[in-house]
């Protein structure tokens, strides 16, 4: 599993992981992203079962596994969530950050887990003593409950889901050319995002925030330039395109 540093200012830093060329075939590759601050980690959608030993062998080369005190999940896909369990069998006392709606499904298979309900106003997640680690509703985009999570220090945003793309294998972690990298995920927001509407609540949010890198939990990073380009781009895009044309 690939492994890049994207911020490291001495306190706080966030590391990407992904690219996992040993995972099976029809399972879709996804992004875990570990943020530290003061030494203390948290987990961002850790993914599931099926990459557990990889990413526990990846972030082990990055922080102690007892240093790890949270996860966060996005949203309640299995792909962003399911490892849960493991996470709590490994790192005693973790704590799962989860939409306050999903908290009594996840349940189902986490009944051990320590979890915390987002509100659906957001909130912010105490990384180490820290307060500037916020989660911004994205509700209906694509779940009907979930959150991006935005680091005011770092000006890191992990937006989820949006800006998600299915790329070739082989694809570099940062998006090169746009224009190109467009056509890796027109069909996934047009099929998965339910509410034009909503989409765009979402996209005034974050041009209100200073976004350095918007790092999705699949596809390509954005960075500082991109993230206009991206948000003007999804701000046009009609969705919910698989509704019948009667």
């Amino acid at each position: 599993m690939e492994s890049v540093q994207l911020y490291d200012d001495g306190v706080r830093s966030w590391v990407f992981f992904g690219r996992d060329a040993g995972r099976p075939g029809e399972v879709i590759d996804t992004n875990e992203y570990l943020v530290t601050h003061q030494g203390r980690g948290l987990l961002l959608d850790p993914g599931g079962p099926e990459i557990f030993p990889p990413v526990v062998a990846a972030l082990s080369r990055e922080i102690l596994l007892e240093d790890i005190e949270a996860v966060f999940g996005s949203h309640q896909d299995p792909d962003i969530i399911s490892s849960i369990p493991l996470w709590n069998t490994l790192c005693q006392g973790v704590k799962a950050y989860v939409p306050q709606i999903w908290a009594g499904f996840l349940a189902h298979f986490a009944v051990d887990v320590d979890i915390v309900p987002i509100p659906d106003e957001g909130m912010t997640i105490p990384l180490g003593g820290s307060s500037d680690l916020r989660l911004v509703p994205a509700h209906y985009v694509h779940s009907s409950a979930s959150y991006s999570l935005y680091d005011e220090r770092a000006k890191i945003l992990f937006s989820g889901d949006v800006g998600a793309a299915l790329l070739p294998e082989g694809s570099p972690p940062f998006v090169e050319d746009f224009d190109a990298h467009v056509g890796y995920m027109e069909g996934f927001h047009r099929r998965w995002l339910p509410s034009n509407e909503a989409k765009n609540v979402w996209v005034e949010r974050v041009r209100q925030l200073d976004v350095e890198l918007m790092c999705p939990q699949h596809g390509a990073i954005f960075r500082r330039h991109d993230v206009p380009r991206f948000l003007d781009w999804l701000e046009g895009l009609e969705v919910a395109a698989a509704l019948p044309r009667a």
